[in-house]
C-alpha cells in the first residue's frame, strides 16, 4: 500500500498486523508506533513537544474527525508540523463498536488504575502512558515546552457548548497563555479541578510536567453529522499551534474566561441510585437551594449553596464512580496565575 492511500482511521480500526513502521514526508517523517498511535518527528523540531489524543471515548467522533483529518492534510497536502507531535487514537474498539467504552470509562484508568485488571481497556490505558512517556522522554535536549490536549465531546448538550478542565496543578500557578490560548479556540469556561484524578490529561500533567486539558467541544453525534463549523476555531487553533514555531496569541483578557471550580463530588454506591431531573438536562445547569438532586439508597444529595451547577450527570456509571459533580463559578483574581 502507498502512504498516499492511507487511511489512520481505517488503519486504526481494522487491528490488522503493521506492515510499515515510518512515512518519510516534507521535513520530517511519520513514525506508526502502534494502531492509533503515531509521532511526527520534524527533521529539526521547534520547541514544543505536542500530545493531541482523541476517542478516549469511542462514541465522540467529532475530535476523531479532527486529529483524523490533521493527519491526512500532513500526508496528502504537506502541511507539516514544526513541532514533535504524538497523535492518540485512544480506545479502537470502543471506536469501531460506535459506543462510549466496552466494558470500562477508559478516562478513569490512568495513573495507574489501569492495574486493576486485565481487560482491554485497562491495557490500552497502560499503553498509552507508555507511548506518551517514550514520546516526551525522546525529545531533544534542551528547555522545551510539552503540551497535551485531550479532545472529546460530553453525553449531553452544555450550557457552556465548549469547555475545559484544567487538571489539579499541585500548587503550580495557571498559565495565562494556556487560558488564551483556549480562548483563541472558542473555549472560555475553565472547569478547575481540585484534587488528583485518573484522567489521561492529568497523567501528563502530574508524571510529565505538562500544560495538559481534557477539551469538551460539545455534543456526540455519529460520524458525519458533527457540524465542524462550531468547533472551528478549536480545529484551526490547533493547526496553527503545530505549524507555527512561536504562536502568537491575543493578550490574556481575564473578564472573558468563566472559572469553575468543583465543590462537591457525588458517586455512585448504591445499586439504587436515581437522578431527580430529566435526563436532558445541560451540563451546568443551575439548580436552586434545597434541590434534591440525587439517591444514593437511602442517601439524599441536595444543593446547598446558592449559584451551585451540575456537570457531568451519569446514574448509569460502575458502583463506585463519579455520578456527578457540583461546580460554582470562581472570580479569576483569587486564581495565582503566570
Amino acid at each position: 500500500m502507498r502512504m498516499e492511500d492511507f487511511d489512520v482511521l481505517s488503519w486504526t480500526l481494522q487491528q490488522q498486523p503493521i506492515t510499515y513502521d515510518c512515512w518519510r514526508g516534507h521535513q520530517g517523517e511519520l513514525q506508526l508506533w502502534d494502531h492509533g498511535v503515531l509521532v511526527w518527528q520534524p527533521d529539526q523540531p521547534a520547541g514544543k513537544d505536542i500530545v493531541l489524543s482523541c476517542g478516549i471515548h469511542g462514541n465522540e467522533t467529532a475530535p476523531i474527525e479532527i486529529v483524523r483529518d490533521i493527519i491526512h492534510d500532513l500526508i496528502h497536502e504537506g502541511q507539516t508540523p514544526v513541532h514533535r507531535v504524538l497523535f492518540l487514537f485512544g480506545n479502537p474498539w470502543a471506536i469501531a463498536a460506535g459506543v462510549r467504552e466496552l466494558e470500562y470509562n477508559m478516562n478513569r484508568l490512568f495513573s495507574g488504575a489501569h492495574q486493576q485488571g486485565p481487560s482491554r481497556e485497562q491495557q490500552r490505558a497502560a499503553q498509552l502512558e507508555q507511548y506518551v512517556t517514550r514520546f516526551y522522554q525522546n525529545a531533544p535536549v534542551g528547555e522545551r515546552e510539552r503540551l497535551h490536549y485531550d479532545l472529546h465531546t460530553a453525553i449531553r448538550d452544555s450550557y457552556y457548548e465548549k469547555f475545559a478542565i484544567y487538571p489539579f496543578q499541585h500548587g503550580k500557578p495557571y498559565s495565562k497563555q494556556q487560558l488564551s490560548f483556549l480562548a483563541a479556540c472558542g473555549i472560555t469556561t475553565i472547569l478547575l479541578n481540585q484534587a488528583p484524578t485518573t484522567t489521561f490529561s492529568y497523567y501528563s500533567v502530574r508524571q510529565h510536567q505538562a500544560q495538559g486539558f481534557t477539551v469538551e467541544l460539545g455534543k456526540v453525534r455519529p460520524f458525519g453529522q458533527n457540524d465542524r463549523s462550531r468547533f472551528a476555531d478549536t480545529e484551526q487553533m490547533l493547526r496553527q499551534l503545530l505549524r507555527q514555531s512561536n504562536l502568537q496569541l491575543p493578550s490574556f483578557e481575564p473578564q472573558q474566561h468563566h472559572i469553575f471550580a468543583v465543590t462537591r463530588v457525588i458517586d455512585r454506591t448504591q445499586q439504587d441510585f436515581r437522578l431527580h431531573f430529566a435526563e436532558d438536562v445541560a451540563n451546568f445547569t443551575e439548580f436552586p437551594v434545597g434541590y434534591r438532586l440525587a439517591s444514593d439508597g437511602d442517601k439524599e444529595h441536595f444543593i446547598d449553596a446558592k449559584g451551585q451547577r451540575i456537570i457531568f450527570p451519569n446514574a448509569k456509571v460502575a458502583i463506585g464512580q463519579r455520578a456527578l459533580l457540583l461546580v460554582q463559578e470562581q472570580p479569576i483574581e483569587a486564581l495565582a496565575l503566570v
